[in-house]
This record gives C-alpha cells, structure tokens and sequence, in this order.
C-alpha cells in the first residue's frame, strides 16, 4: 500500500473534495484507479485522521515513520492503538515530522518508555489528547517532560500505567492546568496527597477516573471536590475505602455530576446517596454494584431528584426490593428516559418488579442474572408489554430423566432471552 506524498500544487476540484471524506483503505484503492486519482487520493490533506487499529498486527516502526514523512504538517489525529510492534525510535520520527498532532492514540503500544513523551514533549506542543494505556514502562519522568512540553493537553490517559506515583502527578498538573480529563485507572501507587495535587493546580477538570486506586481514602475524594466542581464524571469503582463522607463532598461540591461510578465501595449508604441524589439533579449514570449497604432509600431519593438518569447498576445489592423498583419505574426518569438497569443478584427482586418496569418505556436493556425470584413467564410477560428489550438472565439447565445406559443428554442453559 503506498503512503501519501507531501501536498500537491493542484487546485482543488470536486474529486479531492470527495477524496477528503475517505477512508485510508478507501483512499489507498482510488489510488490505483489512475495517475491523476493517484495525486489527488495520495495528498497529504487527505490523510489528517489516520486509525491504524485494524492493522495492529501488521504495523511496524517503519509504517509510522513512512506515515509521518509523507503526511508531515497534515496530520492532526492517529491512533496506533493495539500497535505493539512500535517502538521509541519511530515515534521519534513521526514526533519530529508531525508537529501539528492534537490527538494520540498509544493504547497497548507496551513497548514504548519514557523516550517517547520526551520526544513528544520536545516536538508536538500541539497536542490536545493523549492516550497512553496500558504502556506499562512509562514513569514519573514522562509526565515530567509532558507537563513541559505538551501544555495544550486536555486529556491524559495514564490507565494500567503502575509506576506513576504523587510526584508524577505533580509535575503533570503543575504545567498541564487545562486539562479536562484525566484517566488513573489501576494506577495503584497513587494515595491522597496525588489529589491534593490535582485539587491545586486542575480546576478545569471534567472527569476524573480513579478505578482500582484503592490506596484513595475519603479524605482525596475531599480534596479532589472543593478544587473540582465542573467534575461531570467520577469514577471511584474499587476504591473500598471511601464511606458517605465522600458522597457528602460530592453533594456539596459537584452539583454539575452527571456520571458517578462506585461499584464495590461496599462502606457507602443510603444517607450518602440521599445527600447527592437531593444536590446533583444531572446525574444521569450511576454504577453502585456491590455497594451492599444501600436500600429501596436510595432508590426512592433517586426517583424524586434525578429525573435524567438513564443507566443504574445495583447488581449484588441484595437489600433491594420490589418496592424500590416501584419509585423508580413510577419516577420522571423511569417514564422518560431510564434506558439500563441491571439488578444481577438481587435476591429480593420478583416478577412483581417485572410488571412495574412496564411503565419505563425506553427501557432497552435489563440484566437479571441470578434473580433467582425472577421466572421465564415473568420476563415473557413483561416483554409482551416492552418488545424492544433485551433481557439477559439465568435459568439452571432443566435436567432430563436419565437414559437407559446414562446417556442421557443435557439441555442448554439459557442466558439471553431476545
């Protein structure tokens, strides 16, 4: 496949402005039709959005090093996501030779190291969004060199990045005061004074995801609110340690929270829940699996207050009954806009909260794995009422009378009901 030349001279005409809405494959194809589609097709303003992920396996180094000498000034966006055969030295070039990135996807490129942001830093000071997931050898030093280099970023994944620490995210923050989104899943090393840091120095930020940083304690979640309150999005699944005392920051602080991830933060309660729910009427979704302690409250203060929500998990809360799904299916938000709920392992729920969940009309999805009240004939019944719904759940294999010999043959289980 060939590579787009630098920019040609030739005026701009209807098929280029076609060629501009391809695709790379698309492109690369118009290219063989002719000489001049070549020019035209092959015209580094055609290639300024360029997705490599369905090429992961076969992308080398030299690929992207052949990308940036052809592309130069042009290219704008360029996801290498799942490219693990591309190494520092050719980032270098393509660093060198595209000085007008915005947007960069490294996802899964693990063989990458700090190199990489120093080159970064030194040459792309364009740069809006970078993803870095899962690039395991990237320490404090890259985002040292990021927050000098690379002060136009607004978002930074650093997910799966284990070696970051407080003092990387210092240096971070301290240059980067724009940034708007900032993803620290799995970065396990972080503990409160890392978001003392951001609480100083971010005051921009939108969204925040700190799943699996269990060394967060309520006193961060603190800090993170009274210097955060345009946060959107939080994520604070995995964080076992955090009680209602952060739910409280949140209600005080956020008003604008539309987003609130809390799956296994098992010390939260319907007294925390009932804060936020009265003070952040945006909240459109919330996933609260494993927060054990929460009862129909919450869903009733849920009801009454937020009537944008649109997905809630209370998967493995099993203090959640019928009459809580009642407030939710009679509520605004189940009328109008409630459109996934997942209620896997809640022991209490019956076919009765089946027939009050024919009131939400929207709803497009509803998972119901070991509900182990919840039968085949109730879930037909309500999917008479809402066709549309997809209805995941779980029934043991009937077993059949065993056959002359003990040969008999075992009945599928049945988990998707379409």
């Amino acid at each position: 496949t060939r590579l787009p030349k630098q920019p040609s001279s030739s005026s701009v005409n209807s098929t280029a402005k076609i060629f501009s809405f391809l695709d790379i494959v698309t492109l690369c194809r118009c290219a063989q039709i002719s000489k001049a589609w070549n020019i035209l097709a092959l015209d580094g303003s055609n290639w300024q959005r360029i997705d490599l992920f369905n090429f992961q396996t076969d992308v080398e180094g030299r690929v992207v090093e052949n990308i940036s000498k052809r592309c130069g000034g042009f290219l704008r966006k360029l996801s290498l996501r799942g490219c693990i055969g591309v190494g520092d030295s050719s980032l270098k070039t393509f660093a060198q030779n595209c000085r007008n990135i915005e947007h960069l996807n490294l996802n899964g490129c693990t063989k990458i190291t700090d190199s990489t942001c120093y080159s970064l830093s030194r040459f792309c000071s364009k740069l809006k969004h970078l993803d870095l997931t899962s690039c395991v050898s990237i320490t404090n030093s890259s985002l040292k060199g990021i927050s000098e280099g690379c002060r136009n970023l607004e978002y930074l994944n650093l997910s799966w990045c284990d070696q970051i620490t407080k003092d990387g995210i210092e240096a971070l923050v301290r240059g980067c005061r724009g940034l708007k989104a900032l993803l620290l899943r799995g970065c396990t090393q972080l503990e409160d004074e890392a978001l003392k840091h951001i609480q100083n120095y971010c005051h921009e930020l939108v969204s925040l995801n700190l799943q699996s940083c269990s060394r967060i304690t309520d006193e961060g979640v603190v800090q993170i609110c009274r210097g955060c309150h345009r946060l959107q999005a939080l994520c604070l699944s995995g964080c076992s340690n955090l009680t209602d005392a952060s739910l409280t920051a949140l209600a005080l602080n956020c008003p604008r929270l539309q987003i609130l991830e809390a799956a296994r933060c098992s010390h939260l309660t319907d007294a925390g829940f009932t804060l936020l729910a009265r003070n952040c009427h945006d909240l459109e979704k919330m996933d609260l699996e494993e927060c054990i302690l929460i009862t129909d409250s919450t869903l009733i203060q849920l009801s009454i207050h937020c009537p944008k929500l649109q997905a809630l998990s209370l998967s493995h809360c099993e203090l959640i009954t019928d009459d809580g799904i009642l407030h939710l299916s009679n509520s605004t938000c189940g009328h109008e806009r409630l459109r996934v709920l997942e209620l896997d392992n809640c022991l209490l729920i019956t076919d009765v909260a089946l027939e009050h969940l024919e009131n939400c009309r929207g709803l497009e999805r509803l998972e119901l794995y070991d509900c182990q009240q919840v039968t085949r004939a109730g879930i037909k019944r309500m999917r008479a009422q809402l066709p549309h719904v997809k209805v995941h759940a779980y029934f043991a294999p009937v077993t059949p009378p065993t056959a002359v010999g003990g040969s008999g043959q075992r009945l599928c289980r049945c988990c998707v009901i379409l």
